[in-house]
């Protein structure tokens, strides 16, 4: 029964689609930015499998429907036998070197390599996934069919399958959209606002009357939300940074509104600007709006750095606006982000322009990926071009960008996408791991200083959904640093490995993917707010000693959130 069952299956797939399938699962096994485990890489040519399947399919259908010439049966079973088996062949070698392609990424990212891909466990993952997709695509033909031709009883039958198609497309869709919003998203929301509302005791309240959260504070311990906790409780004291440095140091401040408190996103900025002006904020040397990831998350290593090159005089204020992670943000609630980053930036930007200019902090922006992304998006710079803000400093700029996709789209001829020169470097400039690109010049900067600091192997960065069917403008030569002399562009394939890779573009190493390290911070910071009394020598000992530190906490947490959160102050 069961043989039989497996041989109706095996004589209902398609030839032209088992082709393409098992190409695109060889060129699935390919590396792109990110190392992947062996179940990671299954699912994912599983996946490709069935893509190459379905556009085989597509493709025998249309050629069926303009009624081209066919092949009698005896001749397409050879041709399908014949392409089968080299197919299969070049599978097979794919698989061979699957172990040295992610070796070449790990290489570069001072990864241990692996000993062995599990090609075996790996093309049973595949399978299985495989099977499993086209089993739903399969429940759509027969809803798409049996639709079309009940339809077809009382409508033109062109129309009825049309109309079929559309139906099935209406089902699935209300299918997945109702288990997922009525079980799943309803779950997560829940999950994620409890996990925003814990008290960690690493993170107790603040007794200094100057800190967010304190007795003295304009906003309540409980409501800052576990981001916005940890972020206060964990920078670096005035003491800690003194004890470095052999220098005086100051405080910093950090001023943080979460969303535990349910008002709009404008009062809640008017709060924070209280806040700043009741510890004395406007006091300080250097001003940063912060904008925090989906989860309220703010980079430490970015604050930390920043602080310690300006010996504490610093005051970093950001705004919550959501408690989920950045992806689903961005397709839950895409405008509360950009909507909390303009509102905190122009309360903040009101009030800075009326101080006197000579006793006011120099003001800039910072965010790190959908932080980033929000950050930038609340910049207008026609509105601030009287009275211009001093810069920024963005990590991890997500693809969708607009002003960073505008300038890497009209870069200088001859610079790399991965890292762009534009114009003469007097308002934009780009850096990586390495700093500013090998050779470049620039013009003095002018009065806004606007940095990106990327790295060639984030692929939240380098994403393009055109590499369906183009090759992006990073993957040409000469390649980043981080990008393994190995990876090839496939259409489709290369698509489907990117997102992938932005799944899990934070289990890279610290410097790689999208997880930016603190020294690179240094130098972005360096860069853009020019801090005074360190030499070479020494901003040499601070990056050595922000990455020791950093390490030390991973070695312990697992996580970068989970790294800082413990650290403590």
């Amino acid at each position: 029964m069961a043989r039989d069952l497996a041989e109706r299956f095996m004589r209902s797939l398609s030839g032209i689609g088992l082709v393409l399938g098992v190409l695109f699962f060889a060129a699935a096994l390919t590396p792109t930015l990110v190392p992947r485990t062996y179940v990671i890489q299954g699912i994912l040519a599983g996946a490709a499998f069935a893509s190459g399947y379905l556009i085989g399919v597509f493709i025998r259908w249309i050629w069926l429907y303009l009624e081209l010439p066919a092949v009698n049966e005896h001749t397409r079973r050879r041709l399908n036998t014949v392409a089968i088996t080299a197919s299969i062949l070049v599978a097979l070698w794919f698989l061979w070197q699957a172990t040295e392609w992610q070796n070449s990424i790990r290489l570069l990212m001072d990864m241990e390599p692996l000993d062995s891909g599990h090609p075996l466990l790996l093309s049973l993952i595949a399978i299985v996934t495989f099977v499993v997709l086209l089993c739903i695509g399969r429940g759509f033909k027969f809803l798409a069919v049996r639709s079309s031709r009940y339809g077809a009883r009382y409508i033109p039958r062109r129309v009825a399958n049309v109309l079929g198609v559309a139906i099935a497309v209406v089902v699935f869709w209300l299918l997945a959209t109702d288990v997922f919003w009525r079980f799943g998203f309803n779950a997560i929301d829940a999950s994620f606002r409890e996990f925003d509302a814990l008290i960690e005791p690493a993170s107790p309240q603040p007794k200094d009357p100057n800190k967010t959260g304190s007795a003295a504070s304009l906003i309540g311990w409980k409501s800052i939300g576990r981001a916005g906790r940890e972020f206060i409780a964990s920078g670096p004291s005035a003491e800690t940074i003194s004890l470095f440095t052999g220098k005086p140091a100051q405080e910093p401040i950090r001023v943080y509104v979460g969303l535990q408190d349910q008002r709009p996103a404008m009062e809640r900025a008017k709060l924070a600007l209280a806040e700043l002006q009741r510890v004395g904020a406007f006091d300080r040397s250097v001003l940063v709006v912060a904008v925090p990831t989906g989860t309220g998350w703010l980079d430490p290593a970015a604050m930390d750095s920043l602080e310690y090159l300006h010996h504490g005089d610093v005051a970093t204020v950001a705004l919550q606006y959501s408690y989920l992670n950045s992806p689903l943000s961005l397709i839950v609630e895409p405008d509360r982000g950009a909507e909390a980053a303009n509102a905190i930036l122009t309360v903040i930007y009101d009030h800075w322009t009326r101080l006197p200019r000579e006793n006011r902090p120099r003001l800039y922006l910072h965010g790190l990926s959908l932080g980033a992304l929000n950050s930038e998006a609340s910049l207008d710079l026609f509105k601030i071009v009287g009275d211009p803000i001093n810069g920024a400093v963005w990590s991890g700029p997500p693809f969708a960008n607009s002003l960073w996709r505008s300038v890497t789209t009209e870069r200088n001829q001859g610079s790399p996408a991965w890292l762009p020169q534009y114009r003469d470097g007097s308002t934009i400039r780009f850096m990586n791991q390495d700093g500013y690109p090998e050779g470049a010049e620039f013009a003095p900067w002018g009065p806004i200083r606007l940095l990106y600091l990327q790295y060639a192997s984030d692929s939240v960065t380098f994403f393009s959904p055109l590499g369906f069917f183009r090759q992006p403008t990073w993957m040409h030569q000469p390649r980043g640093p981080d990008i393994s002399p190995e990876l090839r562009w496939y259409p489709v394939v290369t698509m489907l490995q990117l997102l992938v890779d932005m799944a899990f573009a934070t289990t890279t190493p610290l410097g790689f993917g999208h997880l930016y390290a603190p020294e690179h911070y240094v130098e972005a910071w360096r860069a853009v707010t020019e801090p005074t009394g360190w030499n070479e020598d020494e901003i040499a000992r601070l990056k050595s000693y922000l990455r020791e530190t950093m390490d030390a906490a991973l070695n312990s947490a697992g996580s970068v959130e989970d790294a800082y959160s413990n650290r403590g102050g």
